[in-house]
């Protein structure tokens, strides 16, 4: 019983997404007042929340606020020439986006209007960019990871798909470099990424797009973007644009990965909108249902149950804070909402430590749920080593005399940081994040510079791929390796590395 109420209430929930009025007869009325990016219009009694509206045959609106003397609208172009009295006219539905396999590798503003001078869209279906979420019994566990390629995620702060990994941390700290290199691991891994870019400049974004494009990443990927120049109208759907092009392909049975870049610019749209339309205040200035605004866009991340379609949609946020201070609205707003938070540390990125993730206050709370097997033999032993690593340092700088064991895990600990360390661009593959992570735990690695360390990993993954290939397909079969095949792998390694 309780299965056919759910398959009931997804198609209700379908038929409603989908369903477009068709227009009877129009309905005009008159612009009454325009000021900031937000205009009042009345005799528009039919007008429905999140209605796209026409002001002289041209512009664009979206209705935000519905009062008995009116509507409140905020413009998604630039109305530079409007005025008081120029006609507005109703189309009768709300704002949506056009969904198709087409916008693979394009560029689109959150109306679905190319960016990118590649030519038309083509696309049959359109879906609005407010949808319902899927009830609780279509969901189905994360139990499958999502690989970023970065060791001191994949390893400490497993993301697995379906799951919402917030990412968060000062300015310039690397919080869209993270969400990059994730896109570009999933190059060759069947998962369909969005980039959703709010509020950046457009010269930040067309790097980013060069990017992608340079590492083969851009035909997997679709962006969607609402600079710095837009209105605040526009800025404040691209999210929820971005996130009906992903259910779109979750509904396919296809895994989804979305950025949204940055939910902080998001909330300052939101806020801009809100005082111009005269709501009262919150928190810091914000709008009391800012939480709001939140909470139902990454409600809609999730991972389908088979008999649904199985698919996923990933959630990488980011948002900025100021002076480290996690503690403030925004933040503490999305860490509630999200499965676990990413922190990046301008403290660390300044000794040059990248990614500069801080450990200790990143956490998945989906856990080792979704990693890979092989991952979780290692990641207990690894967790401990390095937080007591962390502990005897901050004793060492005051040249305290230390005995050779605590000697050797100040060097061990120092080992696991280097391997930490990783280039942007340059993701690395399970398996050979695995071998890597082994290999220095067993303290293989210890006492070598910086660029002795980089040489050693680079020889373990090519003893790896060269002579214990099959280890490779034990791990992406999610199994471990025995108590000889672990020896083999580490005796190899002894003897391909100098000193050891």
């Amino acid at each position: 019983m309780l299965e056919q109420a759910t398959q009931n209430a997804l198609k209700t929930i379908q038929k409603s997404q989908n369903m477009r009025p068709t227009l009877a007869q129009k309905e005009i009325s008159t612009l009454q007042s325009i000021s900031s990016g937000t205009a009042f219009v009345s005799g528009l009694a039919q007008a429905q929340m999140n209605e796209l509206l026409i002001f002289n045959k041209k512009y664009r609106g979206l209705v935000q606020t519905i009062t008995e003397q009116g509507v409140g609208v905020v413009f998604l172009d630039n109305p530079d020439t409007l005025k008081a009295g120029d006609s507005v006219e109703r189309t009768q539905r709300v704002v949506d986006v056009p969904v198709s396999d087409n916008l693979l590798g394009r560029v689109i503003d959150p109306l679905g209007t190319p960016l990118d001078n590649k030519g038309p869209i083509i696309a049959t279906h359109r879906l609005p960019i407010e949808r319902e979420t899927y009830p609780l019994m279509a969901r189905a566990p994360m139990d499958t990871p999502l690989q970023t390629g970065i060791k001191a995620i994949d390893a400490f702060t497993p993301i697995g798909r379906g799951q919402r990994e917030l990412i968060l941390g000062d300015r310039q700290t690397g919080k869209t470099a993270i969400a990059l290199d994730t896109i570009i691991n999933q190059k060759n891994t069947g998962v369909i990424c969005i980039y959703c870019s709010i509020g950046q400049q457009t010269s930040a974004l067309a790097r980013v797009i060069a990017e992608l494009d340079k590492r083969g990443a851009l035909p997997n990927t679709i962006v969607v973007s609402a600079s710095s120049d837009d209105e605040a109208g526009m800025q404040f759907i691209a999210p929820y644009a971005a996130t009906s092009i992903g259910e779109y392909f979750m509904q396919q049975g296809k895994d989804v990965l979305i950025v949204y870049d940055d939910l902080t610019n998001h909330a300052r749209a939101y806020r801009e909108m809100s005082l111009l339309l005269k709501r009262p205040p919150g928190r810091e200035a914000f709008p009391g249902d800012i939480f709001y605004i939140h909470s139902r866009l990454l409600e809609r991340s999730t991972h389908l149950r088979e008999q649904f379609g199985g698919g996923s949609l990933t959630a990488l946020p980011i948002v900025a804070t100021e002076a480290g201070n996690i503690s403030a609205y925004i933040p503490t707003n999305i860490i509630s909402i999200t499965d676990g938070q990413i922190y990046l540390s301008a403290a660390l990125r300044q000794k040059g430590i990248m990614p500069a993730i801080d450990t200790g206050r990143s956490v998945s709370r989906v856990g080792g749920d979704a990693q890979l097997p092989a991952y979780r033999v290692l990641v207990g032993t690894l967790k401990i080593a390095y937080a007591q690593f962390e502990e005897l340092e901050s004793f060492a700088k005051f040249g305290t005399q230390m005995d050779e064991r605590t000697q050797k895990q100040l060097a061990n600990g120092r080992a696991i940081r280097q391997t930490m360390t990783q280039r942007q661009f340059e993701p690395v593959p399970a398996a050979d994040q695995i071998a890597i992570l082994f290999v220095t735990l067993n303290g293989l690695l210890d006492n070598l510079s910086a660029e002795e360390n980089e040489k050693a990993q680079q020889t373990i993954r090519h003893i790896l791929h060269a002579e214990y290939r099959s280890y490779i397909r034990l791990f992406n079969e999610r199994k471990t390796l025995s108590d000889e095949q672990k020896q083999s792998f580490l005796e190899a390694c002894r003897r391909a590395l100098p000193g050891k």
